[in-house]
């Protein structure tokens, strides 16, 4: 027997999707399976630790980068110069088919989402992913919605979490420079976006880094300044690819200055004071910025007697308003349990190996590019709230699931400091 493969599959499109999601979410009661979703990034180079195969980091061509990042339930497209079509569109596979994620929500709308999320956004709004790099990404924001509407687009709230799972090595650089200095001025950021083509622009002489921890996160609202080091890093989002870089160069790597204003009005290209007013000044030279983004997981329900625990793992708000919130679920060996949920979610399996909801279920060792997993799933809104059934077919390890969900949500989600 072959390795299954999204080559075996149909492809299902237009009129063909209504019918094809309707039997998928009956049959399967609303856990839906979805196939790999790779993406690559042409400025980065791969962490290896997505357990993607070595031959396979470069399986869109060299001259499209390394595939360093894998998205998780994604109705949002990578914002990539020369993509593909469906480049950072997830697949639900069922029975021999498979069909956009997107699709499948466009045709049924609140009956995948939910009432409320689709009738505001009419669409999934958030996603997930792993991005997994050998060193830093170069300083940068993804823009409020002020700004990110000049161009068509939505800002972009982020929140980030560290498996262990995924972080057995650190890799060159383990720390994350945030926002500025509190002492910073506007003159010597604009000084710095005039120095783009002269070398290393300066940028992160006027910031902080801080040392990443396995387990633990952040909370990034649009607006701050960040370059991510190279833990890999599960990063529930909002589902918007804006960004503009603000660093020149990383790590001997010029940064085409087209990537800094991309979400920009080309009326806007070289106007310093709008760069710089793009930044969320306040929040990016807060004195105590480590004490209102720093996540630490926190017990939202279980025990070892009810034989799982599970956490709060990404959390926050944007100007009071919660864009996504994440979980994460360990079930003890040889246990099953139901956990029961406000809202629709994407999950990806990190650890172990057993089902979810009779549907099987494990963390694979090695994946080829179009190789199909059992490993992530998205889940409807009625399938969540009636609970879904874990099972941990182990007797010695755990099963670990990360899930994250929509806006407004879990208003019983922990908050930071403010």
């Amino acid at each position: 027997m072959k390795v299954p493969s999204v080559k075996d599959l149909k492809t299902i499109t237009g009129k063909g999707v209504k019918s094809a999601a309707e039997d998928a979410v009956a049959k399967t009661g609303g856990v839906l399976r979805l196939a790999p979703c790779w993406v690559p990034r042409s400025f980065m180079q791969p962490g290896k630790r997505l357990k993607l195969a070595q031959e396979d980091l470069y399986a869109l061509g060299l001259n499209r980068g390394g595939i360093d990042e894998r998205w998780f339930a994604s109705t949002t497209e990578a914002a990539n110069f020369g993509r593909l079509p469906d480049e950072g569109l997830s697949y639900i596979v069922f029975e021999g088919k498979r069909f956009l994620l997107r699709d499948a929500v466009a045709q049924l709308g609140a009956g995948i989402v939910g009432k409320k999320i689709w009738s505001k956004y009419h669409r999934w709004p958030v996603f997930s992913k792993f991005f997994d790099n050998m060193g830093p990404i170069c300083h940068h924001i993804h823009q409020t919605n002020k700004f990110a509407k000049l161009v068509g687009m939505d800002g972009k709230p982020e929140t980030y979490y560290f498996p262990p799972q995924y972080n057995f090595a650190d890799d060159n650089f383990p720390y994350t420079f945030f926002g500025l200095n509190p002492d910073v001025t506007k003159k010597q950021v604009k000084e710095c976006m005039a120095n783009w083509n002269k070398g290393d622009n300066g940028i992160l002489d006027l910031s902080r880094a801080y040392r990443l921890q396995v387990g633990t996160g952040w909370y990034v609202q649009p607006g701050i300044l960040h370059a991510p080091g190279s833990f890999c890093t599960y990063e529930p989002q909002w589902g918007s690819d804006v960004f503009g870089m603000y660093q020149s160069l990383v790590e001997g790597r010029a940064v085409d200055r087209a990537l800094l204003t991309k979400d920009m009005p080309k009326s806007k290209w070289n106007d310093l004071d709008f760069i710089v007013d793009t930044i969320d000044w306040k929040a990016n030279t807060d004195p105590d910025f480590h004490k209102h983004h720093f996540l630490v997981p926190k017990l939202c329900s279980g025990s070892e007697k009810k034989g799982y625990f599970d956490y709060w793992i990404n959390y926050g708000r944007t100007d009071g308003w919660q864009a996504v919130t994440g979980k994460r679920l360990t079930v003890l060996p040889g246990e099953k349990v139901t956990i029961k949920d406000n809202g629709a979610y994407g999950l990806i399996c990190v650890q172990g190996m057993g089902k979810i909801a009779g549907q099987l279920m494990y963390s694979p060792s090695l994946i080829h590019f179009t190789d199909l997993t059992c490993d992530e799933y998205f889940v409807t809104e009625d399938a969540a709230k009636k609970g879904i059934v874990f099972e941990n077919d182990s007797p010695t390890e755990v099963l670990e699931v990360l899930r994250y969900f929509g806006p407004e949500v879990n208003p019983d989600a922990p908050e930071l400091p403010r």
